[in-house]
């Protein structure tokens, strides 16, 4: 007994001696429950919406407020042609576009059945799901009221007034292989940047040989620039398999240009690369760098869409999402896969991405310099 309580008092001593590791451990897990089981809902509210109104009329404003009284729908924009609602829809400003035409109330005075046309960005189906279903019982809903007025002024419709059509863009069977699979691309190539990465330069650290490498004839961009290329290579090959599983396997389409995938994929790894080398820094064992890197993943795979639609996080979950580089690597993959997007479509992910990499690479960089010396 005495030989026992010796080494459990060691491994405290240890403990208290590694504080980062203990606060890591006791702290994190409770942060990360406040926060996931704050910001995750698949019940999804205030999709954004574009809207072409070609009538302008009483009776169009009417089913447009009863969209926007829903919560389902925020009408944030408002266009002038068809073009502009594609537009919307390609680029993912709007998961939903409303059109309705010219003759909506003449042909609903006339009893001739106006075609409102719903456009819903099926390639995320939990949205597109709430989306079609919520348009679909408005449509019905405002068909009621208007048979009602119909009934009371003494006459009666043979059938609805209104004909809501829902067309499911990307991904019309709703299939959540289309939105899972192009995601974990993403989700595996920040795993391996990152949690590779800082555990690499930890482990010469560790070995002593890290220090023998420094006072070498061996330049510092040198070092880095051999650690950076093996774990980039894999994480290409990584991808390309997984893309040849998706499209085989899974059946996902890839409607636009490999080539522009992996330029933007390259830029999206030279963050996370940055992000593992600042993780490295603050590590002094291997087990402080994967639970860091757990730290910074684990956020990314939850907030930032690849499981769970950001449409139905709340206001503060979103503001976090938006500093993850992975929210928006979703969306350029998404895009490209999906849609067949280029880059007119995308410049709105590629900058932000670009500015994370430059500052958080050229952060790491200078923070290793120093960690070093």
């Amino acid at each position: 007994m005495a030989r026992l309580f010796g080494i459990i008092r060691k491994e405290f001593i240890h403990l208290r001696r590694d504080a980062l590791a203990l606060t890591l451990a006791l702290f994190v897990p409770v942060a990360m429950l406040f926060i996931f089981g704050y910001a995750i809902n698949t019940d999804v509210k205030h999709i954004p919406t574009v809207v072409w109104d070609q009538s302008g009329d009483v009776e169009a404003a009417r089913l447009l407020e009863a969209f926007a009284n829903s919560q389902y729908f925020d009408l944030k924009f408002r266009v002038r042609s068809f073009a502009e609602v594609t537009r919307f829809v390609d680029r993912g400003q709007a998961k939903v576009g409303i059109v309705i035409p010219p003759d909506f109330a003449s042909r609903l005075a006339s009893r001739q059945d106006p075609v409102i046309q719903v456009i819903v960005d099926a390639s995320d189906p939990t949205v597109a799901s709430s989306a079609i279903n919520a348009a679909s019982a408005l449509g019905q809903a405002r068909s009621l009221q208007i048979l009602a007025q119909t009934i009371g002024a003494g006459s009666v419709r043979a059938a609805p007034p209104l004909d809501v059509r829902v067309r499911a863009w990307y991904n019309p069977d709703l299939l959540s292989a289309f939105f899972i699979v192009p995601g974990l691309v993403g989700a595996l190539l920040m795993q391996t940047t990152v949690t590779v990465m800082a555990a690499a330069i930890v482990r010469e650290r560790e070995r002593g040989t890290l220090e023998a490498l420094i006072v070498s004839p061996i330049r510092r961009w040198e070092l880095m620039l051999g650690k950076i290329v093996p774990n980039l290579l894999v994480a290409y090959g990584q991808m390309t398999l997984a893309l040849v599983v998706a499209h085989y396997v899974f059946g996902v389409p890839i409607r636009g240009s490999l080539v522009l995938l992996y330029l933007l994929s390259l830029v999206f790894m030279m963050g996370t690369l940055g992000l593992g080398i600042f993780v490295s820094t603050l590590s002094r064992t291997i087990p402080q760098a994967l639970q860091l890197s757990f730290l910074t993943v684990l956020p990314s795979v939850y907030l930032s869409g690849l499981l769970f639609p950001l449409e139905g996080m709340p206001e503060p979950a979103q503001w976090l999402a938006a500093l993850l580089p992975l929210t928006y690597y979703l969306k350029i993959i998404r895009g490209i896969v999906l849609k067949g997007v280029g880059v007119n479509h995308l410049w709105m992910e590629i900058l932000p991405l670009v500015l994370f990499g430059a500052v958080i690479f050229t952060l790491s960089v200078l923070r290793f310099r120093k960690s070093l010396d």
